[in-house]
C-alpha cells in the first residue's frame, strides 16, 4: 500500500502505514470532538463515510463561530469602533493561519473566496482576460471536478482558446507522455487535481509544474482533496496557483482559498467591483487596491474565515503526518476488506492514491447502494461525482464513493462491508 513518503510528503513525525500507524492518533478522543457522530440514523450507529463531499466539524470550529457571532461580531476594515477592530483581527489572523498552513511566501498571497469554485472561476475570468488570446491552449486532465474543468471550457469559448486534455490510464494515473506532448509554446496555463474525487489518485503535481514552465505556462492546482490529507507546501510544489475549500478542511461552508504568487495576482485585473476592493472612485474611473484585497469585494465571510483558522489550528494540534498515516493505514485495510466482496470493483487503483474509495456491485445501480446503506446507518456517496468524464472513461454510469476522514477507525469500515454484503445478497 503507498505510504506517506509515496505522497512526497516529508517524512519527519510521520508513523508508517501499518498497524502501528492507526494508532498514530487517538481516534477515540478525536471521534469525540465531532458531535455529528454520537447520534444514530435509521436506529443505527451513524457510519459518516462521506468527507470527500464535506468533513464533519469538531467542536472547537462550532465553538469559535458561535463566539466570533456573540461576542466579536462587525465588518471588517473600515470601522472605527472595538467590534470592527476584533473582527477585522481574527480575519486577518486566519489569512495569516493559512499563509503558514500551505507554506506560502506572504499573507498578500491569501485571497478568501467562497469555495475552490470561485477560486478557479477567479483565476478563470482574470488570468484569462489578461492572459488568454485567441489560439491559445489551457490544458486539463480527464480526472477533473466540474468544477476545474467547466470554467475552462466557458474561457475557451469566450476567447477562441483550444482545450486540451491529458486521459488517464485504467489504473488512473495520468498519461505523463502525452501531457508532454500537448505542452507547447501556445500553453497558457495547465490546470490539474492534486487529488481526484473518484479515483484518489495523487497527482504528481512538482513534476507536473517543472514541465508547464519549461515552456513558459503557468499552473493552477486544484487542492479540495488534498489539502486535507497531507501536508501542502505550494512554494515547494511551484504552483503558480492553489485552491481549496474550507468545508472539506473540517471548516464551515461559504469560504475557501485562492493561493497565488504575489506577482502573478499583482498582475490581474479586478474579478468583481464593489466596496472593499477599490482606492480611488470618482464618476469616470476608478483603481483598486492591492492584492488580496482587489479580489474580496464587499463584505466578506468573515465568520468563515474565523471558522476555518480553527480547523486549522485543529489539525495542526493532531498533526498532518500523524493524519495521513492513520488515513493511509485505514485506506489499505479498507481496500483489503473490499476486494474480499465477490464481484464489486474498485475504481482506481493508481499507485499514489488517498482516502477515496469508488465502487461498484454487479446489478446494483449506484444510487441504490447509497439508500440500502443509508438502511443501516452508513453514509457515502452516489452518482457520478460532478465528474462525468472519468465515469465515462470507466464505462459506468456512476458509482457508490466512500470517502475517509480522520474521526473514522476500522469499525467504520467493517460496518460498510457489512453492508455492502447485504447489498449483494438483495442483487444476487
Amino acid at each position: 500500500m503507498n505510504g506517506v513518503a509515496d505522497m512526497g510528503l516529508a517524512p519527519q513525525n510521520a508513523v508508517a502505514p501499518g498497524s502501528d500507524a492507526l494508532a498514530a492518533l487517538d481516534i477515540e478522543r478525536v471521534r469525540s470532538d465531532f458531535p455529528v457522530l454520537h447520534q444514530t440514523v435509521n436506529g443505527k450507529p451513524l457510519v459518516y463515510l462521506d468527507s470527500a463531499a464535506s468533513a464533519q466539524k469538531p467542536r472547537r470550529v462550532i465553538d469559535a463561530i458561535s463566539a466570533f457571532y456573540e461576542h466579536d461580531f462587525s465588518n471588517i476594515h473600515r470601522g472605527a469602533h472595538t467590534l470592527s477592530t476584533r473582527a477585522t483581527e481574527a480575519y486577518e489572523h486566519a489569512r495569516k493561519t493559512v499563509q503558514l498552513f500551505i507554506n506560502a511566501a506572504a499573507t498578500e498571497e491569501i485571497v478568501f473566496v467562497r469555495g475552490c469554485t470561485e477560486a478557479i472561476n477567479l483565476v478563470a475570468s482574470c488570468f484569462g482576460r489578461s492572459q488568454v488570446s485567441e489560439g491559445d491552449e489551457i490544458i486539463v486532465t480527464e480526472m477533473e471536478h466540474h468544477s476545474n474543468l467547466v470554467p475552462w471550457q466557458l474561457l475557451c469559448e469566450q476567447r477562441g482558446a483550444k482545450l486540451r486534455v491529458v486521459p488517464i490510464d485504467d489504473a488512473g494515473d495520468l498519461c505523463l507522455d502525452v501531457y508532454q506532448q500537448l505542452l507547447s509554446s501556445r500553453t497558457r496555463l495547465v490546470a490539474v487535481a492534486h487529488v481526484s474525487n473518484v479515483l484518489g489518485t495523487v497527482n504528481p503535481v512538482r513534476e507536473l509544474v517543472e514541465r508547464a514552465h519549461a515552456v513558459g505556462a503557468k499552473v493552477l492546482v486544484d487542492g479540495a482533496q488534498s489539502v486535507v490529507h497531507f501536508p501542502v507546501d505550494v512554494q515547494q510544489l511551484g504552483c503558480d496557483f492553489y485552491a481549496f475549500s474550507g468545508h472539506k478542511l473540517y471548516g464551515p461552508t461559504g469560504i475557501g482559498i485562492l493561493y497565488g504568487r504575489r506577482e502573478l495576482l499583482e498582475q490581474l485585473p479586478p474579478y468583481q467591483g464593489g466596496g472593499g476592493m477599490v482606492d480611488v472612485v470618482d464618476l469616470a474611473h476608478s483603481t483598486f487596491l492591492d492584492a488580496p484585497l482587489r479580489f474580496e469585494a464587499g463584505t466578506p465571510h468573515v465568520a468563515g474565515a474565523v471558522g476555518l483558522a480553527a480547523a486549522i489550528d485543529y489539525l495542526n494540534d493532531l498533526g498532518m503526518h500523524n493524519l495521513a498515516a492513520h488515513e493511509q493505514a485505514l485506506l489499505a485495510y479498507a481496500q483489503r476488506e473490499l476486494t474480499q466482496i465477490e464481484g464489486l470493483r474498485l475504481i482506481g487503483q493508481a499507485r499514489r492514491k488517498t482516502s477515496v474509495l469508488s465502487l461498484t456491485l454487479p446489478g446494483a445501480h449506484a444510487s441504490d447502494i447509497g439508500t440500502l446503506l443509508d438502511h443501516q446507518g452508513v453514509a457515502i456517496r452516489a452518482g457520478h461525482h460532478c465528474a462525468q468524464t472519468v465515469m465515462r472513461r470507466y464505462n459506468v454510469p456512476a458509482t457508490a464513493r466512500a470517502s475517509l476522514g480522520l474521526y473514522n477507525n476500522k469499525a467504520d469500515i467493517d460496518a460498510l462491508v457489512v453492508g455492502l454484503r447485504k447489498v449483494l445478497e438483495l442483487f444476487a
